[in-house]
């Protein structure tokens, strides 16, 4: 678990491709960015398991599963990344939970500055569409966000001076392709609203409101 609070930005050294996974062999841009074997880092939102090190160089491996589901498909050496240890019992969260679980690929539609910041626009896949409520939470390509603003097609998020200067966000442009992971719950209330009964032909509760159902199922 992590809290879309990234620690510094990496740098793609290496990839080994194979039949259906590739291996990243990335160096932290920061000194005392100390991992082991078997921890979780998340790498522009996406959480994987550190195999080995060498020096400062971490090595992954991303399964073919995590490779159509997000932008690490389009990695390169070279490439800057996002980087985020996992989140420890004594922690602050500034940020909110993100698990590292990418649950579709957007793309930057628009930016428009607003004074030193840039309100950016993001599609998202229909699928997720409903999981964007402005003023809720996102994580794009690893980052906490809150949504200012939900489009027909989309989202809209601001990034703040800091942010675009600690973050890959300052390099990105219209056109280039993002991680997106929705609020894990709004995840789960979206799941538990279209799987109940009172939604289901038949059931005599069909037109409950939405907000009969969430005090119906303690939220």
């Amino acid at each position: 678990m992590f809290t879309g609070l990234i620690e510094t930005v990496g740098t793609i050294r290496n990839i080994r491709k194979g039949n259906t996974d590739l291996v990243l062999e990335i160096a932290p841009g920061m000194d005392g960015f100390e991992v082991k074997t078997g921890d979780s880092v998340a790498i522009d939102g996406v959480c994987l398991t550190v195999e080995s090190t060498a020096g400062p160089v971490m090595s992954f491996r991303a399964v073919y599963e995590t490779l159509t589901r997000t932008v690490l498909q389009d990695a390169t050496p070279g490439t800057r990344v996002n980087l985020e240890r996992s989140l420890r019992i004594s922690d602050r969260l500034g940020g909110h939970f993100v698990l590292g679980h990418v649950d579709g690929v957007g793309r930057i539609m628009a930016d428009r500055p607003v004074g030193e910041s840039i309100y950016r626009s993001i599609s998202a896949p229909e699928e997720i569409r409903p999981l964007m409520a402005q003023k809720g939470s996102v994580a794009v390509d690893g980052i906490s966000l809150t949504i200012a603003e939900s489009l027909p097609d989309g989202f809209v998020v601001s990034f703040i001076p800091h942010t675009l200067k600690a973050t890959t966000m300052g390099q990105k442009h219209v056109g280039n392709r993002v991680n997106i992971e929705c609020d894990v719950l709004a995840r789960y209330i979206f799941h538990i609203l279209s799987t109940s009964s009172a939604s289901q032909p038949g059931s005599g509760e069909r037109n409950e409101s939405l907000f009969q159902k969430l005090e119906k199922y303690g939220f």
